[in-house]
């Protein structure tokens, strides 16, 4: 499933909090972004069809929730991005962060940990 850039931001309101209604979700994403109820209301159904969302009537009032997991999401889009523009490998693509933009030193320490732990992993 495809989830497009516009649809992330209401499944991002969702993951932080739910179930919520329409209203609620035009207002933690529509002012942000400039989207008024009928663009919000479009997206909706757009995750709805998809299967993204899913739809409950709760004390009279439609709410929704979202049908797919934030870290399935975040491994679906980084994997695709992975593949698209490094041929699935993981160290160009770090490399090319590394060169393109300067490391803090936390993040580099971070790095040098992660990949001590998957070498301790891999013994």
């Amino acid at each position: 499933m495809h989830i497009t850039a516009a649809e992330s931001q209401i499944m991002d309101a969702l993951w932080r909090r739910e179930p919520l209604t329409t209203d609620e979700i035009v207002a933690a994403v529509g002012p942000a972004q400039g989207w008024g109820d009928a663009t919000v209301k479009t997206l909706i159904n757009r995750l709805l069809k998809k299967k993204a969302l899913k739809s409950e009537k709760i004390d009279g009032r439609h709410c929704y929730r979202p049908l797919v997991a934030r870290a399935d999401y975040v491994l679906a889009e980084s994997q695709g991005l992975l593949d698209r523009l490094f041929e699935g490998q993981l160290a160009p693509m770090v490399a090319h962060f590394a060169k393109s933009r300067s490391l803090k030193p936390e993040e580099l320490a971070r790095l040098k940990s992660l990949i001590a732990e998957l070498d301790d992993d891999g013994d």
